[in-house]
This record gives structure tokens, C-alpha cells and sequence, in this order.
């Protein structure tokens, strides 16, 4: 997987549930719909650990695996087990040591895996992305967390992403309560890990598949990225 040619958007299917077998099930209609890749959130790790990737995994084979760990300590292990599980890549939090991302930055090369690096809650988002590329991480997760949009409202990754897209030479992610027309925006913005989500196709309050027509949801949103590769 070579990010740093990263020559067309990609969808990526945030599975944010807590149920394994409803996770798989949407995983499969995100496939049939064209998602590209697939993240094990963290509440499906938290209530199901590495069964969740192995899973995931051996259901989709073809299709990379997101394990949304959000590590803060320990980054060598856990990115590890992840990898050994079937991960294709980990998240690491760039409010975590600078010892931790170095680990999980090391254990990504040894065990063939790409490292995410997160500002969630970082006091200055760009800086933090800039410093975690300099660290050595694959991508950046530009983020505004569920807590914090619901305390703060009118946040959104949009405000800053263009700053964090010229911090950077890395490929972006923006994550964070994002419509489906600006999911889609995203990759015209420099940010070609396109996420979809939570409140979109995932309920983000029960964590549990978004009531409606959620193949329709997923592909209207896949075929509008994939207009842009052409």
C-alpha cells in the first residue's frame, strides 16, 4: 500500500458499532455499495478487541482494515496485535508521547502496517499534524471529536483543513460529523481518505446502523467520489 502515491480518493467505511455481526453485515453492504476501505471503530474494538479485525478480515480479505485504536501508551504492542489480527493500519493520537507514536511508527514497519496519526483535541490541530508527519506517520487524521462537537457547537474538520493539507505532504483524513455533500468535498480539498460515518450512515448516539436506505447512502457517496477520479 503505497500512501505516498496515493493517486485516487478513497472511501472509507467507519464501522462505529458495537455488535460484530451488525458490523459485518454493514461492512458488507459498504462493499456491494464500493467502499474501499474498512475501519474497525473504536467501540467495535472495544466491545469485541481483536476478533473484530480478525473477522473483518477474514470476511473481506481484499479490503484494508482500519483498527481505530487511538493509542495513547503501549504503541509498539497494540499496533502488533492489530497487525498480527489482520490490520492494514492503526491509529495513534497525537496527544499521546512522542515515545508512543515512534513505537507505533516502528512496530508499522515491522510488521508491514501504515500508521495513522490523530489531532483529535490537540490545542493547535495544524501543528500537531505537522509534528506527527515529522514522526514518521502515514497519514493524518484531521479530527473533531463526537464529545466536542456536541459541547461545542459549529465545529467541524472543514474550518481547518485546508491549513492541515498545506502543513503537510502526507495524505489527509477529516473526520467529524460531516454531511454527505461535504464528506465528498473533502477530496477536492487535498483530503482523498474520504470517511463515512457517524451521523451519516451510523447512528451516533446508539451506535447502530443509521435508519433508511443505507446502501443507497453508501453508494450515492462512493459514486461521487469515484466521478472525481476520472
Amino acid at each position: 500500500m503505497d500512501l505516498n502515491r496515493l493517486a485516487s480518493p478513497i472511501v472509507q467505511l467507519s464501522l462505529d458499532l458495537t455488535s460484530l455481526d451488525e458490523a459485518l453485515e454493514t461492512a458488507a453492504i459498504g462493499v456491494a455499495a464500493g467502499v474501499d476501505w474498512l475501519e474497525a471503530g473504536t467501540p467495535l474494538l472495544l466491545a469485541e478487541g481483536l476478533r473484530a479485525v480478525a473477522e473483518l478480515r477474514a470476511r473481506f480479505p481484499d479490503h484494508p482494515i482500519v483498527a481505530d485504536l487511538k493509542t495513547m501508551d503501549g504503541g509498539y504492542l497494540e499496533a502488533e496485535m492489530m497487525a498480527k489480527a489482520g490490520a492494514s493500519l492503526v491509529v495513534v493520537m497525537g496527544r499521546a508521547h512522542e515515545a508512543t507514536i515512534r513505537r507505533v511508527v516502528d512496530a508499522g514497519r515491522d510488521f508491514g502496517i501504515k500508521v495513522m496519526g490523530d489531532n483529535l483535541g490537540a490545542d493547535d490541530r495544524v501543528e500537531c499534524a505537522r509534528w506527527m508527519e515529522e514522526l514518521g506517520v502515514d497519514v493524518i487524521v484531521h479530527h473533531i471529536g463526537f464529545d466536542e462537537r456536541n459541547m461545542i457547537k459549529g465545529l467541524s474538520p472543514l474550518d481547518e483543513l485546508d491549513a492541515v493539507v498545506r502543513a503537510v505532504s502526507i495524505p489527509v483524513q477529516a473526520v467529524g460529523g460531516l454531511s454527505i455533500q461535504q464528506a465528498i468535498e473533502c477530496a477536492s480539498r487535498g483530503a482523498p481518505l474520504v470517511v463515512i460515518g457517524a451521523p451519516l450512515v451510523i447512528d451516533g448516539t446508539a451506535f447502530r446502523p443509521a435508519e433508511g436506505d443505507l446502501f443507497g447512502a453508501l453508494k450515492r457517496i462512493c459514486d461521487a467520489v469515484k466521478a472525481d477520479r476520472k
